[in-house]
């Protein structure tokens, strides 16, 4: 990896990451803003602006934005998370200019026009009304929801459908001039990329920026509870989790390979026993998500009503025994599945890109991925052991959706992760 960092005077970081091999360039701009850093009546803004940044600048209009990309067959999107907004292009590396200045330029320049919003909103609305409508998603935010209540991130990405009818053109411009600060971007390119170039070419297009800075983020605190809600379905979509570590805990790796040999593949335990030999769902997982202040582990399956009673304490039991008798083997194959994980990702400029950029904004610098394999080859039985352990205990958060009529009780699912 030939990663060089530059900070602008302005306070923007340049990243970028060299690769021989390629004629491509994936490159953007992720800002430290998401929808934690929304109050309650903005709700849904970060993501609003992620789709009207590309409704027409001072400079180009909608179909230019998207026409020039396209043009030289390139590639742009963004998209909107709890802790960041990013806005990226894969481009040939001949063309990479192009993509930054249409990035700086939809940033720095953008009209939010009223009649475009008008249009954007009712877009955003449908996103919303089709979430609602697809158990399997909307199961994701009840969650959320649930553990971490009355917080930002607890709250929808999407928005209420309240507050996306009310959000005005004003609203739009204060929460970018006071949250889209320099300081608070990292612009990452990787690919067939020259530092200096790039650094050049940044440093001369993002030349409009807010110069202060306004970056409230309302700390975590996880609650937990309980949320069951009947609906006229085929099967029942379950999440049940507890609170874990952020991002910057010593103990990240091992509680990723505790979650890779519990839930996350084929040879996994999760999936062995509740789907190879019980047959009780198609689907079954775990999954963990992490910011920069803690965590949450999950578990989600979809069952049918008939199977639900014995799906959640065969999940609770699953949980529990994968502290206790732990093999070596398990562990060996889920670093492995990691490491693999890890190098895979590596190989596509487009991860890179993006890899780099979050690396920066969370720790405050690149990973090589012999530093990231290292950590995973580290963690050895007795870790994973206490990082699964570290979850049990505490007030879970049971999530369900669909025909719930035989879910086991709340309180005796918590009972036996205290077993």
């Amino acid at each position: 990896m030939t990663v060089e960092l530059t900070r602008l005077d302005n306070g923007m970081i340049v990243a970028t990451d060299r690769l021989e091999h390629v004629q491509s360039v994936a490159l953007g701009a992720w800002v430290d803003v998401g929808a934690r850093n929304e109050t309650p009546d903005i709700n849904g803004i970060s993501h609003m602006l992620e789709h009207m940044a590309f409704k027409g600048t001072r400079r180009r209009s909608a179909l230019q934005i998207s026409e020039e990309i396209e043009n030289v067959g390139g590639q742009m999107n963004a998209y909107t998370s709890r802790e960041n907004t990013a806005y990226y292009c894969k481009v040939l590396h001949e063309d990479q200019e192009l993509a930054i200045d249409v990035i700086a330029d939809i940033l720095q320049n953008s009209t939010l026009d009223a009649k475009e919003l008008e249009r954007e909103r009712q877009v955003i609305l449908q996103e919303i009304g089709q979430a609602n409508d697809t158990p399997d998603d909307i199961v994701f935010d009840y969650f959320q929801e649930t553990a971490l209540p009355d917080q930002a991130l607890g709250r929808s990405i999407l928005g209420s459908p309240e507050n996306v009818s009310s959000l005005s053109r004003d609203d739009l411009f204060d929460f970018m001039s006071r949250r889209y600060s320099p300081k608070r971007m990292v612009f990452s390119a990787s690919g067939k990329v020259d530092h200096q170039q790039i650094v050049d070419l940044v440093s001369e297009k993002f030349d409009n920026l807010p110069a202060h800075e306004d970056h409230e983020m309302e700390a975590l605190r996880y609650e937990g509870g309980n949320r069951i809600e009947q609906r006229d379905l085929e099967q029942v979509h379950v999440i049940f989790g507890l609170p874990t570590v952020s991002y910057t805990d010593d103990s990240f790796y091992d509680l990723q390979v505790f979650n890779t040999l519990l839930g996350g593949g084929m040879s996994s335990r999760l999936f062995q026993e509740i789907r190879e030999k019980r047959g009780l769902v198609y689907s079954v997982y775990s999954f963990s998500s992490h910011y920069v202040d803690g965590g949450l582990f999950s578990i989600y399956a979809g069952t049918g009503p008939n199977d639900i009673g014995e799906l959640m304490p065969v999940m609770c039991d699953e949980l529990v025994r994968a502290t206790v008798d732990l093999t070596e083997e398990e562990v060996n194959r889920a670093r492995a599945q990691l490491k693999a994980s890890v190098v895979m990702g590596m190989e596509s400029n487009s991860g890179r890109c993006e890899t780099l950029a979050r690396q920066i904004q969370i720790f405050g610098g690149p990973q090589t991925m012999e530093e990231i394999i290292a950590k995973v080859e580290a963690v050895d039985l007795e870790r994973v052991r206490a990082a699964g352990k570290s979850l049990l205990g505490g007030t879970p958060t049971v999530t369900a959706l669909g025909p719930v009529k035989g879910m086991p009780g709340y309180d005796d699912l918590a009972a036996r992760l205290r077993a």
